[in-house]
């Protein structure tokens, strides 16, 4: 029932988790952060079984804080998504696997550029330009392929997500109580006020 968006751009990744906690058809919480800061330009989304979500998040994220302070060092987010590959997939052949999907969004201060990884439960994991878990790559893949070029602005990339969202609100048969908007820059992340009040109503 969750939906997790990533966008990049020329210089920005914009990470989108659905405010909605739900079990089944009931709606347990409508204003919940799906969102972890592993390190200073590192942003997890994730989505799953509720337990399963929280523990591995909170896992990851005092792994990745407690290796920068052993090394002085700030992980990239290339190496951050291998770190988190690396747990899913000894997870995965354990007796208790982790049922996580994740978006990893982040910038490189090294390389200057934006980057972005699909993770699954499977430990899949894979660098996109933009990406979707949940109900969202039903419905919004089609037009981030349609709208989505490397080099856009910050203005363009929130105009694509506020076109993502209208477009879950029109197909979606749930309210998923709107999007918590991230942004990772050379500067850190920051959260992005978004105005998610208007009702969309379809063609």
């Amino acid at each position: 029932m969750e939906v997790l968006l990533g966008i990049t751009g020329k210089d920005f990744t914009i990470v989108a988790a659905s405010k909605a906690t739900m079990r089944g058809p009931t709606v347990l919480k409508s204003s919940d952060d799906k969102t972890r800061p592993l390190s200073k330009h590192t942003l997890m989304a994730y989505s799953g079984e509720a337990g399963d979500t929280v523990q591995f998040a909170e896992y990851v994220q005092a792994n990745i804080q407690l290796y920068s302070k052993r090394n002085a060092s700030e992980l990239s987010p290339y190496e951050v998504s291998s770190f988190v590959r690396s747990e899913l997939a000894k997870s995965l052949r354990s007796r208790n696997p982790y049922n996580v999907n994740l978006l990893l969004g982040g910038f490189d201060p090294i390389t200057d550029k934006p980057e972005l990884y699909w993770v699954d439960y499977l430990a899949s994991s894979a660098r996109v330009p933009y990406a979707a878990h949940g109900y969202a790559q039903y419905y919004c893949l089609s037009t981030l392929d349609k709208h989505h070029h490397p080099d856009i602005s910050f203005e363009q990339g929130m105009k694509i997500l506020r076109m993502c969202t209208d477009e879950l609100k029109r197909r979606l048969p749930i309210d998923f109580k709107g999007v918590l908007v991230k942004v990772v820059t050379k500067d850190g992340i920051r959260e992005e006020p978004y105005e998610d009040e208007k009702p969309v109503y379809a063609p």
